[in-house]
């Protein structure tokens, strides 16, 4: 058994490496312990990806680690929804405010491949010189004794840390550890849907195929295409669909029956994907889990974070920006003890911690939810579109009194929680605008304008805009 006591971060993922990342640039020795072979040396698992977008809270934690703009080489900028109608119509719907953003753009998401960002993230740490990786070392079983953990690994290995930083995602084995404890809360569902993905090459001039400053959206009612730009002037498309009934995977058998399917629910797409085939018979398909726990941490000694505490669906485009602030907020409370805390700290900052975040974790999971409704049932009804033009015309002539859900949570760093309920509070208020009689005709109009914020400064806190 292995004398060191540093840190143990269990999971070589993008939260684990960020957080390897951030203990180092504290002076913290880290081992990190990854049950997978190196993906540098065996490449990384296809058609499990789905793009990452990634949004000012992601931003805030690297830009705290160091790795800015080792990252933006790699993020494409996404400016705007893209939903594309049946009969090709493309309707657009910017994302944020003009010239608010980072790096001198608009505010807008940034579309990032996992498998990239990952090696930036884990060399940075390893460059620290503080970091360790360790590949091929599945946990087995930890032990809190004589001040300090025990760590067991499947083939008889074993090491001892002063502490642990479970972030070995959505089946962590840490976390399944940690529900042996009592009164550990613990909750999965998983969702009729799932999804896989077939890769959209550039055209024959060398250039994107279709728009590459939106993420595209076929929306189809119970099912959905999507599809985010890479820098290689690729699309990464990924169908979310259910996995029963006729529209569902179990009815798509083969990929014939694949090509009659996006033939006449996606008919504009087909032709740019011409591995199609291919891609439909290797790339697996793939299920969504959610997953609720509480506490977040047990005793002093061991934490949960990104996936491992609150794995989400990517319908919000938070789950990796969620995690990378589980890690910045961990961060925070080390800094306000110094970067290393006393020994004597570490049982409420570990307190702290958890009641920070856990509510955070739940109110992400029900927007994400909430908005893969959206996304797949509401972004092609035409009343829903006239609601957005509402709102987004009242962001841009009153900044101060009315922000978007989707801005609160994609583009400020106001807690996951309060943005919820003031998004709940906001969905009441456009509920009453758009039931006049006259919006469709007076949707532009200043009645209409001040009747959305007149209920506004009754409904509403002060500063609703807060980051």
């Amino acid at each position: 058994m292995s004398d060191d006591r540093g840190m143990a971060v269990v999971g070589a993922g993008l939260v684990g490496s960020l957080m390897a990342l951030l203990l180092a640039n504290r002076g913290h020795k880290v081992d990190v312990y990854e049950r997978r072979a190196d993906p540098r040396k065996v490449g990384d698992a296809a058609g499990r990806s789905i793009n990452l977008a990634l949004s000012e809270r992601g931003w805030k934690a690297l830009e705290l680690a160091g790795a800015v703009d080792a990252v933006r080489s790699i993020a494409m900028p996404v400016k705007a929804r893209c939903m594309h109608a049946l009969d090709g119509t493309l309707t657009y719907q910017p994302y944020g405010l003009p010239g608010k953003g980072r790096f001198g753009h608009d505010q807008c998401i940034y579309s990032v491949a996992r498998g990239p960002l990952n090696r930036i993230l884990m060399e940075s740490a390893e460059a620290t010189g503080l970091v360790s990786v360790h590949f091929e070392h599945p946990l087995a079983d930890f032990q809190a004794k004589d001040g300090g953990l025990n760590l067991s690994f499947k083939g008889g290995k074993s090491a001892r840390h002063q502490r642990m930083f479970g972030t070995d995602g959505a089946f962590s084995a840490v976390r399944q550890r940690m529900m042996k404890s009592d009164r550990f809360d613990f909750s999965q569902s998983y969702l009729a849907h799932g999804y896989k993905e077939v890769a959209m090459p550039p055209n024959s001039a060398g250039d994107f195929a279709i728009d590459p400053e939106a993420l595209h959206i076929w929306p189809r009612g119970h099912f959905m295409l999507m599809a985010l730009p890479n820098p290689d002037k690729t699309f990464t498309c990924t169908l979310f669909a259910p996995y029963e009934g006729d529209q569902g995977f179990d009815s798509i058998p083969d990929a014939e029956a694949a090509r009659d399917y996006f033939h006449e629910h996606f008919p504009d797409v087909l032709d740019l994907v011409p591995d199609f085939d291919r891609d439909w018979n290797q790339n697996p398909t793939s299920s969504l889990v959610m997953t609720r726990c509480n506490p977040w941490h047990q005793g002093e000694h061991v934490v949960l974070m990104g996936d491992a505490a609150h794995a989400i669906v990517p319908f919000y485009g938070q789950g990796m920006n969620s995690g990378f602030e589980d890690a910045r907020v961990m961060a925070d409370l080390l800094d306000a003890h110094g970067g290393s805390p006393d020994e004597s700290a570490w049982p409420s900052l570990m307190t702290e911690f958890t009641q920070l975040r856990k509510q955070n974790g739940d109110a992400i999971g029900d927007l994400a939810l909430r908005n893969f409704i959206e996304m797949r049932d509401r972004t092609g009804d035409p009343r829903f579109l006239l609601q957005k033009r509402i709102e987004r015309r009242l962001t841009n002539l009153h900044p101060d009194q009315w922000k978007p859900l989707y801005s609160m949570v994609t583009f400020s760093h106001l807690p996951y929680s309060e943005a919820l309920a003031l998004g709940q509070i906001q969905d009441g208020i456009m509920q009453e605008v758009m039931d006049r009689p006259d919006i469709e005709a007076q949707w532009d109009s200043d009645e209409v304008e001040q009747h959305a914020l007149r209920l506004a400064a009754d409904r509403l806190p002060t500063a609703p805009v807060s980051s």
